[in-house]
């Protein structure tokens, strides 16, 4: 009978342990989940598209780059040469697409093959986005995306360390054949 009794507070004090565990990390479940979908994810970036501003190892190696995507107010202060994530890419709807701002609505842009014109403008909402690299599947392919679609901003490189930190889209060249609105 003592054995029984005794069985019986461990497996209380075992439940109380594990319901204050649970309590403890459980509860922090919703705000991470929130603060990955609505303010900042880290991600991986996959891919040769943003080759060789974003994964310079796209060639030699595995190594992807891991970065932060700021996610809060993502559509809002857009600028060209800002590196943006967007959603709904026309030929994988569940993937969220990397790519460079080259236009903004009212820009006139020199286009690129496949695009069936060699200039376009940018209608209102919208943004005119390319790939660094020359296997990019971007506006060229599908023509401008609306502003709306914008998730987020690649702000900073956290992995590989050597190339850890802010990413300055300022300081890359726009590309030419841009015509900017007034």
């Amino acid at each position: 009978m003592a054995t029984w009794t005794a069985n019986r507070g461990g497996r209380s004090r075992f439940l109380r342990q594990v319901s204050h565990y649970l309590f403890r990390y459980a509860t922090w479940i919703p705000p991470l989940i929130w603060f990955n979908a609505y303010v900042a994810q880290v991600t991986f970036i996959r891919g040769p598209s943003m080759y060789p501003f974003l994964n310079p190892q796209y060639n030699k190696s595995l190594r992807e780059d891991l970065c932060l995507v700021w996610k809060l107010y993502a559509q809002e202060g857009l600028r060209r040469g800002m590196v943006v994530t967007f959603s709904r890419n026309p030929y994988d709807p569940n993937k969220v697409t990397v790519k460079r701002i080259v236009g903004l609505e009212g820009d006139v842009v020199k286009t690129k093959h496949p695009y069936p014109y060699d200039y376009v403008a940018v209608p209102e909402g919208h943004i005119w986005v390319e790939g660094d690299g020359d296997k990019s599947q971007d506006s060229n392919y599908y023509g401008p995306i609306s502003v709306r679609l914008v998730t987020g901003r690649v702000t900073h490189v956290l992995s590989p360390w050597e190339r850890a930190g802010r990413v300055r889209w300022w300081e890359h060249p726009l590309r030419m054949g841009v015509h900017r609105a007034a």
